[in-house]
């Protein structure tokens, strides 16, 4: 018996199947990955989303503000030179962990920022457009273009969405996608 059209599970995540242009390809992954960071927080606690998970050593709030520095870094300091800290200035370790008194939802508001900000210096440039100089880049021979830019994001969050599937079965045993 064949299944209702609605009722097949999609084959592929990320963008539609018939999709095969690279930059719509490439940003679609990149936003289904985004979409996925923020569904595999769904249903913890405040204190399960703070609370650093052994042996990992970092918390699922802490993923997502690294991932909003990683943003920072390559859209805006890196493709656009912008005058940015691209850094916090107690490195790893801030930047992984989240600072008492810093609630939930403005840290989330501060990474879909950061996204807002990459999407808008993304969408009227191509894929061969290099990155500008002075920021990340000091010469033509270090800037890569937005395609490679882009590429490397979309292998950052699918390593950390991964890493946080493992967090989260840690956590609760919830399992991903």
């Amino acid at each position: 018996m064949k299944q209702p059209p609605e009722q097949i599970p999609a084959l592929l995540d990320g963008p539609a199947v018939d999709v095969s242009d690279a930059r719509e390809l490439l940003l679609g992954y990149l936003e289904w990955y985004r979409e996925a960071l923020m569904r595999k927080l769904d249903g913890l606690s405040d204190d399960q989303l703070r609370t650093p998970v052994e042996p990992l050593g970092w918390s699922p709030l802490g993923l997502v503000q690294h991932l909003g520095w990683v943003e920072r870094r390559w859209m805006c300091w890196g493709f656009a030179a912008q005058d940015v800290i691209a850094y916090p200035p107690g490195g790893d370790a801030e930047e992984w962990t989240v600072a008492p008194g810093t609630s939930t939802a403005r840290l989330i508001a501060a990474y879909q920022a950061e996204v807002t900000v990459a999407n808008s210096l993304a969408a009227p440039a191509t894929l061969t457009d290099k990155a500008r100089l002075g920021g990340r880049f000091k010469t033509p021979a270090q800037a890569p273009s937005l395609g490679r830019i882009l590429f490397h994001l979309l292998q950052e969050y699918a390593r950390h969405v991964g890493h946080l599937d493992i967090a989260r079965e840690l956590i609760d045993g919830q399992t991903g996608e």
